[in-house]
């Protein structure tokens, strides 16, 4: 397909879907065609699965890319980007595959196209090993708008696992760079915010109880959490969750989320997610773990030298730091200070080519 192909291992560190977010929003944005070996190769089930084989033709209808090997179950792909474009997106993984991961992979191409994108994205909302949608609108757009992009959301209708068919629509305006951020000053801690659910034929009682759990692990912060009993005609199915955010005062937002699987307590659930929350409040990091990998795409396309503060570096970060020097050949320098560590880089001051030919 392409004479130049950046070749991408997929087995390394994570080994799992993220190795393919990152790569393939790159390569469309940078016009680096990429081939992606052993994907998903550290799962129980290597190969794409559904939400991954979606978002990837996601991004290939957005910047009209040749595309091969996409299909369910396959171990590597080519992908050789032509030019983003804005206009209507649709991507359903007709299971309980996570939105969130969907907008992950392409709301970084959506930024840099050459008009307004509309993605109609169809899967699950709020899902384990994923950060919940409301999480992405709640702590995730405040992080990104320190770096100059933003985004529009409309939750349609809610999804769960294992039926999914949860719908929300995305609204992306590009823009022509990226600033750099620095993510490092923390300030003091704000009132806990947070959204507790119930749904289906699951009680309200339940979001009390996870509300009740969260406030437990929290004591000592200021804490209010509404609890709601989705509307059946919007979230038809059963699933309890909690979302939880917090403003510092130095600008940034932390959160943590939980969902009450099946025989669990619901209280345990909130505690689970009040202690997640409390732990990055206390180590005083200024971005959390769901949020460093996701920020470190937007760090190399910035321009200027970003930093986050942050507890302890993931693994899901260090393989997107991998990821990001294997593509881009820049250097993200990771150091330790005192209980957080700092990941700070020069950003490739990427000016978008789409806009600026309009």
């Amino acid at each position: 397909m392409a004479d130049n192909i950046l070749n991408i291992d997929g087995s390394v560190l994570e080994g799992g879907g993220q190795i393919l977010r990152i790569s393939i929003s790159l390569s469309a944005i940078l016009k680096i065609p990429v081939r992606i070996t052993n994907i998903r190769a550290n799962r129980s089930k290597p190969g794409l699965a559904a939400q991954h084989l979606k978002g990837i033709q996601l991004v290939a209808d957005m910047c009209g890319a040749k595309l091969k090997g996409a299909n369910i179950g396959s171990t590597e792909i080519e992908f050789v980007p032509g030019k983003i474009r804005g206009g209507h997106y649709i991507a359903d993984t007709k299971t309980a595959g996570s939105i969130s991961l969907l907008l992950q992979v392409a709301l970084p191409v959506a930024l840099l196209a050459d008009d307004d994108v509309t993605l109609d994205l169809k899967g699950g909302t709020n899902a384990e090993m994923a950060p919940q949608i409301d999480y992405m609108e709640l702590v995730f757009r405040p992080l990104l708008n320190k770096f100059g992009g933003d985004f529009r959301m409309e939750i349609l209708r809610r999804g769960y696992y294992p039926r999914g068919g949860g719908h929300v629509c995305v609204t992306v305006s590009p823009m022509r760079a990226l600033r750099a951020a620095s993510l490092t000053y923390r300030g003091d801690a704000a009132t806990v915010h947070g959204y507790s659910f119930a749904a289906g034929t699951l009680p309200l009682k339940m979001a009390v109880e996870m509300a009740d759990g969260a406030k437990q692990s929290l004591a000592g912060e200021k804490v209010d959490i509404r609890c709601v009993k989705e509307d059946r005609n919007m979230a038809p199915d059963n699933c309890a969750g909690i979302i939880l955010h917090c403003l510092l005062s130095g600008g940034s937002t932390l959160g943590a989320d939980a969902l009450c699987g099946r025989g669990a307590r619901a209280y345990d659930a909130g505690a689970k997610a009040g202690a997640a929350l409390r732990d990055v409040i206390v180590t005083g990091a200024v971005v959390d773990t769901h949020a460093q990998d996701q920020l470190i795409v937007y760090m190399t396309l910035a321009e200027g030298r970003s930093a986050l503060r942050v507890g302890e570096v993931t693994l899901h970060t260090k393989t997107a730091i991998y990821i990001v020097e294997t593509i881009t050949k820049i250097k993200i320098d990771v150091r330790p200070d005192g209980q957080q560590n700092i990941i700070e880089c020069t950003g490739l001051g990427y000016v978008n080519p789409n806009m600026a030919d309009t």
